[in-house]
Parts: C-alpha cells; sequence; structure tokens
C-alpha cells in the first residue's frame, strides 16, 4: 500500500501476543483475585474470540467460494432449449469448432463432430497427400460404417436423439473441373473415442509408413497410413457400452490437385425437403455454392454499402473476408471451468484452491481460431458489434450466452475455458479466473446498438435479458471501487516482481499499458472509470425504456456523477500532463538492467515513487473522449485532440499508436522473455473507438467539429488503407500493427475484432 494510506488494525497475531502477555503476568484485577486464575480466564476469553473470528473467517471464506461456482438465479435471457434443433434447426449443425480447418458439431451438450487433418510427401514432382477425415460421439449415438471396395467407405450412417438419422458419405476424388473418379488409396481406423484432446496423438501413434500408393501405369510411393479393421471386436478391449462414444476415421491418400466432397445428410431435416432434393454433391453442390456466394454478395453491399461508398472492388474484398473470418470463427462450447473465489482481501486468494464452475454452454466467437479459439470477453462485445449489422438473431444468441455465464454475485469470468478440448490448447496460468477480476464491459455496445435500432426482437431479448444485465454491472462498479467516491480500481494487476518493468494489468484487456510504477490500493484507473459511466449510461437508459423504476432510481444519480466533467477533472485530469491520467504511486525512474546471472531486473532510481498522476500518454488517456463522455464543448476535447494528431505522440501513419512516441515506455520490454505488447502497435478495436468518437463529434456543433470530421477522414484512410496493405501482402487480417512500418504483427489470422475494419469502411459506428 502507499505511504499514509495503511490503517493499523488487530489481527489474530496481534491477539495472540496480548495472550501471552496475560499468561506471563501483569496487574491482579481489584478483589484479590489470584494472577494466575486471572491470567488463565484473560487466556480463555482470547482464546476463544480467536476462535470464534477464525471460524467465522473460515465460514464467510466457504460462503464466497461457493458463491464464486453457483450459478446466478436471475431467469435465463433465452428462451428455453435455444439452442436445440427443435427451437433453432438452421443453427443446430455449424462450422462450431474454430481450433480447426473444417470442424463441424452440434450445439449439443455431447455433440457429434466432424474434423479433417492432412499430411503431404514431396518424394516426387507432385506431392503425395493423405486427407483423414473422422467422425467422433460422445455419448450413445451409435456410428455403422458401410465399406466398398479396396477399403473405401461407402458412407457412415448412424443415429442421435437430436439428430435421428444421419449419414456421410465421402465421395470419390476426382480431377479438379472433371467428373472422372481419380486414383485413391484407402485406410480406415475404428476404435472407441479416448477424448478429444487425445485425438491427435492417437492417431500419429497408429500411424505405419508400410503401406504404397499404387496408380495405374505409375510407381508406387509409400506413405503413412492407418492399419486398421472396421470389424467391432478388432476395436479393441475397451469395446462398446463404454459411454464413451465412437471415433470412426477415413484416410484416403492421393496425388495432386484433387477435388474431394464430403456430403452430410441429416433425418432432422423436414421429410418434404428431403425428397424434393437429391443428394447436394457434383454439379448441383456447385451451383448451390454460386448461388449462396452470389446472394452474400448482394446482402454484403445491402447492410454494409461499400461500393455505393466508393470503395474498390478489392477493398470489398477484404471487408467481406473480415466478415466471413469472423463469422465462421463462431464457436459452440461445453464444459467446466476453474474459478478461484474472491475471499474479499486481496493476496488472499491464494490460500484457497480453484473449484469447478457449473457445466455451461456459450456459443460465442473468437479472437484468433489458431492462436485463441476460445471465448473471450472484452473481445466478444466488439466481435458483436460486427456481427450484429449481420444477423442480430446471432448476437442475441451470443449475448445470452455469456450473460449465462454469470454468477451468483453477477461476476463472469474474462476467459472462457470450456471442456477437455479448449483446456487441452491453453497455458496452466490461464486456465483459472479469479472471481475478484474484472474485464471491460464491451457487451454494453452492441446493448447501445440495439437500444438506437427499434427491433422489436432485440427489445424483447433485452426485457428478458435485463435483470442479468443490471446484475453484472452491479457487480463491476461495486467490486471494482477505488480509492475516494466515484474512483475505480481494477483488482488483479500483477505484484512489483524484480523482474518486471511495470507490473500487468491483464484484467483491463491493455495488459502492459503502464500503470502506476507501484501497485497500491490507492490507484485511480481513468480506462475504468469510462467504462463504468458508459455502463451507467447504457443501464440507466435501458431501465427506463423497460419501465424498470427501481433499477432506474438506483443508477441514476450514479450516471449524472460520473457524467459531470468537474468530478472527472478532479479524479484524472492531470494539469501538468496537459491529459487525463491514471492515479497512482508512481515514478519514471524505472528500467530494466541486466545483472547476471539473473538477467533483466528492474532498478529504481530517483525519484523515488509518490502518489501522482502517471505519465503515460496513450490509449487510456484518450477513454473520456474514446467512449464520448465529454460534452463537444468541453475545454479538454481540444488537448485530447491535440495529442491524438501529433506524430510526436499518438498520430501514425497507420493508425493511433497505444502508446505515444514520446514515452520513456514506447517500445519496451516489460521482461526479458515478455516483448511490448500494447506499448506502440496499432490496434483495430481502439482505433475503431477513436474513429466513431471522431465522427460523433465530427457531427455535433461545438467548437472542435471541422477538425474532428477532417481527424476522422484522415485516420480511417491511414487504418482502412494500411489493413488493406497488409491482407494483399499476407493474406491475413493481423493482431495489430507496427506504428513503424504498418506490417501485421502477433498473431494471425485474426478476424476477431481487427474486422471492425469493415464498419470503418462502412463508416458504421
Amino acid at each position: 500500500m502507499a505511504r499514509g494510506e495503511r490503517r493499523r488494525r488487530g489481527t489474530p497475531a496481534e491477539g495472540a501476543r496480548i495472550a501471552e502477555r496475560v499468561v506471563r503476568g501483569g496487574p491482579a484485577r481489584r478483589g484479590g483475585a489470584p494472577r494466575g486464575a486471572v491470567g488463565r480466564a484473560a487466556l480463555g476469553v482470547v482464546v476463544l474470540s480467536l476462535a470464534l473470528g477464525l471460524s467465522g473467517f473460515w465460514l464467510l471464506a466457504w460462503h464466497r467460494a461457493r458463491r464464486a461456482v453457483t450459478l446466478h438465479s436471475a431467469p435465463s435471457a433465452l428462451p428455453p432449449d435455444s439452442s436445440s434443433p427443435a427451437v433453432a434447426p438452421d443453427l443446430f449443425w455449424g462450422t462450431y469448432r474454430p481450433h480447426v480447418y473444417f470442424g463441424m458439431k452440434t450445439r449439443s451438450p455431447k455433440p457429434l463432430l466432424t474434423g479433417n487433418w492432412a499430411s503431404a510427401s514431396d518424394t516426387s514432382a507432385l506431392p503425395l497427400v493423405s486427407l483423414f477425415f473422422y467422425v467422433v460421439t460422445d455419448g450413445k449415438e451409435v456410428l455403422v460404417p458401410e465399406v466398398g471396395a479396396k477399403g473405401q467407405l461407402k458412407f457412415i450412417s448412424g443415429h442421435s436423439s437430436e439428430l435421428g438419422d444421419f449419414r456421410f458419405t465421402l465421395m470419390p476424388p476426382t480431377h479438379p473441373g472433371d467428373t472422372a473418379p481419380k486414383y485413391s488409396s484407402y485406410n480406415v481406423f475404428w476404435s472407441s473415442n479416448p477424448g478429444l484432446p487425445l485425438l491427435t496423438e492417437m492417431v500419429k501413434s497408429r500411424l505405419r509408413s508400410w503401406f504404397q500408393h499404387r496408380p495405374p501405369g505409375a510407381s508406387p510411393e509409400r506413405y503413412l497410413g492407418l492399419p486398421g479393421s472396421l470389424k467391432w471386436e478388432d476395436r479393441g478391449p475397451s469395446g462398446q457400452g463404454q459411454g464413451q462414444g465412437q471415433f470412426l476415421i477415413q484416410q484416403v491418400t492421393l496425388k495432386v490437385p484433387f477435388s474431394v466432397e464430403l456430403v452430410f445428410e441429416s433425418g432432422s431435416a423436414r421429410a418434404g425437403e428431403r425428397q424434393a432434393l437429391a443428394q447436394l454433391a457434383g454439379s448441383l453442390l456447385t451451383q448451390a455454392l454460386e448461388s449462396h456466394a452470389e446472394a452474400f454478395r448482394e446482402r454484403f453491399e445491402k447492410t454494409f454499402q461499400l461500393k455505393k461508398k466508393g470503395l474498390s472492388s478489392e477493398e470489398q474484398v477484404l471487408g467481406q473476408a473480415a466478415l466471413s473470418g469472423l463469422l465462421g470463427g463462431i464457436g459452440y462450447f461445453y464444459g467446466q471451468g476453474l474459478v478461484l473465489a474472491d475471499m474479499g482481501v486481496e493476496g488472499s486468494e491464494q490460500k484457497v484452491d480453484p473449484a469447478l464452475f457449473p457445466p455451461v454452454p456459450l456459443f460465442t466467437a473468437v479472437p484468433s481460431r489458431s492462436f485463441f479459439p476460445r471465448g473471450f470477453l472484452w473481445d466478444e462485445g466488439f466481435h458483436q458489434l460486427v456481427v450484429q449489422r449481420w444477423d442480430p438473431r446471432l448476437t442475441r444468441e451470443a449475448l445470452g450466452h455469456w450473460l449465462g455465464l454469470l454468477n451468483a454475485d453477477g461476476w463472469i469470468g474474462r476467459e472462457q475455458v470450456l471442456g477437455d478440448e479448449a483446456r487441452a490448447r491453453v497455458p496452466p496460468e490461464f486456465l483459472v479466473q479469479r472471481a475478484a477480476h474484472a474485464n471491460p464491459p464491451t457487451l454494453l455496445l452492441p446493448v447501445a446498438h440495439m437500444l438506437e435500432g427499434g427491433d422489436p426482437a432485440d427489445f424483447a431479448f433485452l426485457r428478458r435479458a435485463f435483470p442479468r444485465l443490471h446484475a453484472w454491472f452491479s457487480w463491476l462498479y461495486k467490486s471494482q471501487a477505488g480509492p475516494v467516491p466515484l474512483s475505480y480500481r481494477w483488482r488483479g494487476r500483477d505484484p512489483a516482481l524484480p523482474t518486471l518493468l511495470n507490473p500487468k494489468t491483464l484484467p483491463s484487456g491493455l495488459d502492459d499499458y503502464p500503470r502506476a510504477s507501484h501497485p497500491s490500493a490507492s490507484e485511480r484507473h481513468l480506462d475504468l472509470r469510462c467504462w463504468v459511466a458508459l455502463g451507467a449510461r447504457v443501464l440507466v437508459r435501458l431501465a427506463e425504456q423497460l419501465g424498470e423504476a427501481e433499477a432506474a432510481a438506483e443508477l441514476g444519480p450514479l450516471a449524472a456523477s460520473l457524467e459531470a466533467e468537474e468530478s472527472l477533472d478532479e479524479l484524472h485530469w492531470a494539469p501538468e500532463l496537459g491529459v487525463f491520467a491514471d492515479f497512482g504511486n508512481h515514478t519514471k525512474a524505472v528500467q530494466l538492467k541486466p545483472r547476471p546471472p539473473q538477467g533483466l531486473v528492474r532498478v529504481v532510481g530517483r525519484p523515488h515513487p509518490r502518489l501522482q498522476y502517471v505519465d503515460a500518454l496513450g490509449y487510456v488517456s484518450l477513454f473520456p473522449m474514446l467512449l464520448r463522455l465529454l460534452d463537444p464543448n468541453s475545454s479538454r476535447l481540444g488537448p485530447l485532440l491535440d495529442v491524438l494528431a501529433d506524430s510526436r505522440h499518438l498520430w501514425s501513419p497507420f493508425g493511433l499508436r497505444s502508446l505515444a512516441a514520446s514515452s520513456p515506455f514506447y517500445g519496451q520490454r516489460n521482461s526479458e522473455h515478455d516483448p511490448p505488447y500494447w506499448r506502440g502497435a496499432v490496434w483495430l478495436n481502439v482505433n475503431y473507438l477513436a474513429l466513431g468518437a471522431l465522427y460523433h463529434y465530427g457531427h455535433l456543433e461545438g467548437p472542435h467539429r471541422a477538425r474532428a470530421a477532417k481527424l476522422h477522414s484522415e485516420l480511417r484512410a491511414n487504418v482502412v488503407g494500411n489493413v488493406w496493405r497488409q491482407y494483399q501482402a499476407t493474406g491475413f487480417l493481423w493482431e495489430q500493427y507496427s506504428d513503424r512500418d504498418g506490417r501485421g504483427m502477433g498473431c494471425r489470422p485474426f478476424q476477431g475484432w481487427t474486422s471492425l475494419v469493415l464498419l470503418a469502411m462502412a463508416e458504421d459506428y
């Protein structure tokens, strides 16, 4: 804690020392009682008090731990069985396994899944490729393979309670653009399901190199193949009836180029449709795909109007790819996460073990299919800004599922690692979610858009969702309260370890963005205050529209107080810096220096840390403008536009830097093994907020109207132009972009919030 903030408080240790002094003797009580008797009586009282205190603490700890892993009691925001084939048949089966190239899955706790792998050998001019198509069941579903000549599967039939009868057919491979079959070698393998995380290793361990591909008139080539049988008794000792489900894989090996189709036919489709349609394969499939592609392009232009706005055909392709990649990354997850309860005192959570959250489903987009194929709370609000323009129903589904994750206190974990398959891909240090830690409430951004849209279906959803939205926001502003009224502090900053230049604040979403150099309970975080102000504004407006008078009366004064610029100025305007800023125990005199054998360690010089505004000009400094909390006539808007437009600070030819080039933290590593992340790179989500804010102030009467409009036009050109150039050069959307040369950085493909480039092109904020 910062100097001057520590308060003396009695502790059990002090109580023990008091008891010890009494036992050793002291002044006798009046009345002449023996000193030893007095000591024993006093000791008994103290021990009893300690026992009651400790039992009370553990009772409270048990209560907190239970609430942390208890689902909230409010009614669901979604109708009953909203994911079932009876309620939403068109959404029941889809590409809901974002971490694989083409993985299909049902929206079910025990789903039917499909997926594929590929391997290649370059022993000749044309590579020999093996494709592995597999089907997995996770319950009592039945798979029945039908095999033809040469080991080729004719089809795999099966049955599940949700899909009814179904059939998979791997069509014979052909030459591209031709119907003539192409010579192929086949292998099959059938087993009990060992568990999704183990499938890959199971297949790898069984591959053998003795198989030969023998096309007529060509030399044979060896390839790695699966030895197996489709006889049930050959599947191994686990046998049927173990409740594990089944795993059946078909390997097809052939020379490139080729075309191959896998046909799925479900009995859950209406009988009339099945009778009217021939098998969707070959030329019929080609025609259907072309028809869908044309319908997509027409709907895309109608929705986003990029052509009408004068964007080139290449830029339109970028926008279509951004939307398609985001939609293709939507996944369905089911399972239990790990939660560490909030014990009420920071740091005490290390004294308890994490517990399993109840099994829950989650229908969500993901930031990156290859690197981050799971749900991230603050990313999802940005994702849904794009999705809801295309299909509001999908956004209602996603928001309803996220609100279904509320615990009894109103907390939602910021990363959702649900199920064994998801858990196998996540480093252990990120598996456990801490129930004291928040995340920016970006889900309120699409909620605000719903309030503006006037869609009756959206309004009906918000009516059902309101109790959960209210509980979530109430938890946020109460649990993250700061040291003085109307201040807020992110819980969960890293401790000041000797290897860290500036302890990270992962709950903020901005990770290594510089905060106060010495973490303390005295900190006031500007971005969090702005998020709470936005949340209060949205919730009050929603409560008023729904007629929720009690909630409006509760949150109305909070919203009004947070909207007052005088309060914002008092807590966060730094006159010496000329911008808004965090406040805390801080010094700029910190740096990493080599110190063998430890490596790089943090060295703190002079001036020593003191309570002051944090000099870290960057995204955080802009938040009152980014979230449109400032009046267009505000005297603070001009200085923010100044630093935004200054190339010495935030402006770059590729978008706004996350941290000013003038900052001592700009481009600096946070540790020997931790490169800069939010310390200069250009991020699309915050640049989108900036574009929206500039567009907003550029359309309101005020002294900065013309300048804001001009900056919007220039920033939009920089951001869109650079994302397009990098997409042309690499074929990817990237996690972040260099402020020095514009190149894509971080992971790719990153078609999460970088897909906001589409809304920037459409000028839809």
